[in-house]
């Protein structure tokens, strides 16, 4: 079987978005070009941020009709998370609650997608 290996954020602009990831992720992107940036991850996923302009075929919709999600581990982990990305400065789309899978908050990058900290499902 096949297993998906690459996310894509469609972006207003990939040298806009860049510094973000770059932030969040600790690490320089492993592709870059005018139009398109991916980023190697630890867990052999990639994230691509493909500048919408130059997608084909075009997007019908642009919106929030997903999540990035980040599952973290440990006693208190989520809180930390929460605590670091807050300072960091980005802005928080749902301040850290507790839902019915656990201790969750949501994050925005520059273009608006959200960015989902929670705990592994058990």
């Amino acid at each position: 079987m096949t297993s998906p290996n690459l996310i894509i954020f469609y972006v207003k602009d990939p040298s806009e978005s860049t510094p973000f990831y770059r932030d969040l992720f600790g690490r320089e992107p492993a592709f870059a070009s005018p139009n398109f940036v991916a980023f190697a991850l630890d867990n052999g996923l990639s994230l691509g941020l493909w500048r919408r302009s130059s997608v084909e075929p075009q997007p019908s919709a642009i919106g929030n009709r997903g999540e990035l999600g980040f599952m973290v581990e440990g006693t208190g982990a989520v809180e930390q998370h929460y605590r670091d990305w807050k300072a960091r400065g980005l802005p928080i789309a749902q301040e850290l609650t507790t839902m019915d899978f656990g201790p969750t908050f949501v994050v925005l990058d520059p273009d608006g997608h959200r960015l989902r900290v929670c705990e592994p499902d058990k």
